[in-house]
């Protein structure tokens, strides 16, 4: 399986909340409680899981690979995937791929001159063929995606997909049900230690299989391998050989070959031969020849071992470690615990705790609520008034160029605010902030003392306080209604 496949596929069971982190400090991503129930659905089910996880999702796996605009690398189930217009996007390439005749696999140049007619970008960029703009990208990966997923067959949407789209995930169920094929509950055994399941198995027996065997092609036909290592994984997980021996019989419509069954009897003759521990780590066996020869083996020098007792042999290094390192050497050794029991290990126990999906991020946004909204109204009305007012000069005082500060001095400026304050009217002054940035306000003055005046700034529609050597100046409203 390719990289990019590879990612789309654990992008997808994420959206699908199928698997999340753990949310431990070494983090780690594994299947989720609801997987379990997934794979207990029929085949039709889990497939309108997925397709609808899809069309809603905003990560976008395409980007994989690529940077952000940090110049950090995107990576799998990492952060800066979510683009909100990919649901969008989607959605529409599959109404172009509905809209034509059912069987119909448009061209894709086309089909994104469509989509580029649609949306013109602006500037020299948009040109034909060009795939660089975020909206093309998305539309290919829409088509590749669709096609792993089974929403395409070769390019032409399908018709549990037209249904999905058009009426729901019960009608796309019900259209999808009718074309796969029933489980299967058997194999074939051939003697070069493979087995064909010549389609989909029943839930137990893929499982079982998977365990005691390695999946070497997959296709109408699935093929499975035997090897010692897959034999000693089922080995390690509680089977015994007479279980294997028992389930390849009873689930094989061919004999069980002969190379077959003695690749079994070998590997369970040497299973837990020898016994691996918690000291720091040692090694127990019966047999002190099998001792010897591991003692002897210049690949045990890393293993750091020492002789405790005739049948015993103690490491410096952790258990793990012992036990792969004994298999790499070629032997079969098995884990026990500290009262001497045989630990088993079962693959696919691992399970986060419960995780919900990650919810899309919507594109824009967000909606406004009624207070934000009713601040916006007042900010408006109150530039509005700011923005109207009149100023009254003096009638020998020449009259200012449109958008210049007042100019008054400081005692005019000190004498006009007090009156404004004591008759309760409002007044134009200009403001110089900390920063140097001048401004013109309508202000309401309520008390001048200290050096400062505190007025209800109608600009800002709140009460400030402002330093008398700021302002600029101060001229009086012509209709002091307008304030």
């Amino acid at each position: 399986m390719s990289e990019p496949i590879a990612v789309f596929w654990l992008e997808l069971a994420y959206a699908a909340g199928l698997l999340a982190s753990d949310g431990e400090a070494d983090e780690r991503y594994a299947p989720t409680p609801a997987y379990d129930d997934w794979t207990e659905l029929p085949v039709q089910d889990r497939w309108v899981h997925l397709a609808t996880a899809w069309l809603a999702a905003t990560r976008t796996a395409g980007l994989v690979g690529g940077q952000d605009a940090k110049g950090r690398a995107l990576s799998a189930l990492g952060p800066e995937l979510d683009r909100s217009a990919a649901p969008e996007v989607r959605h529409r390439v599959l109404a172009l791929l509905t809209s034509l005749d059912p069987g119909t696999a448009p061209d894709p140049e086309t089909l994104l001159a469509r989509l580029r007619w649609e949306r013109p970008l602006r500037g020299a960029s948009a040109s034909a063929g060009d795939i660089t703009d975020l909206r093309s990208r998305i539309a290919l990966w829409t088509l590749n995606e669709s096609e792993l997923l089974g929403i395409t067959g070769r390019g032409a949407l399908s018709s549990q997909s037209r249904a999905l789209l058009d009426s729901g995930p019960a009608k796309a169920a019900a259209l999808l049900a009718p074309l796969i094929p029933e489980p299967l509950g058997h194999v074939l055994l051939q003697a070069d230690l493979t087995a064909v399941a010549p389609g989909p198995l029943e839930r137990p027996l893929a499982d079982t299989l998977s365990v005691l065997a390695e999946i070497e092609s997959k296709g109408g036909a699935t093929v499975y391998r035997f090897t010692p290592g897959s034999v000693r994984r089922a080995l390690d997980a509680g089977q015994s050989a007479a279980d294997l021996h028992a389930f390849l019989a009873a689930h094989s419509r061919t004999p069980v070959p002969q190379p077959l069954s003695y690749l079994i009897d070998d590997v369970a003759r040497r299973h837990g031969h020898l016994r691996i521990g918690a000291a720091s780590a040692y090694v127990r066996c019966d047999d002190e020849a099998v001792l010897n020869e591991i003692l002897a083996d210049r690949r045990s020098a890393t293993l750091r071992l020492r002789r405790l007792a005739p049948t015993a042999l103690a490491a410096q290094i952790d258990p793990a470690s012992l036990l792969e390192g004994l298999r790499e050497m070629g032997y079969a050794p098995a884990a026990e615990s500290a009262e001497g029991d045989v630990l088993i290990t079962r693959a696919g126990i691992r399970r986060t705790p419960p995780r919900t999906p990650p919810v899309p991020v919507p594109e824009g946004p967000p909606v406004p609520d009624g207070t934000l909204l009713g601040a916006a109204v007042r900010a408006i009305r109150a530039g509005d008034t700011a923005a109207t007012v009149v100023r009254k000069d003096a009638d020998s005082t020449p009259a200012a160029p449109a958008g210049s500060l007042p100019r008054t001095t400081s005692a005019e400026t000190l004498a006009t605010v007090q009156a404004a304050a004591m008759t309760g009217s409002a007044v134009w002054i200009g403001y110089v902030n900390a920063d140097g940035a001048a401004s013109q306000r309508v202000i309401a003055p309520v008390r001048v003392e200290g050096g400062f005046v505190t007025a209800y700034d109608h600009t800002a529609d709140e009460v400030r306080t402002y330093p008398l050597h700021r302002i600029t100046g101060v001229a009086e409203l012509a209709d002091a209604e307008d304030a």
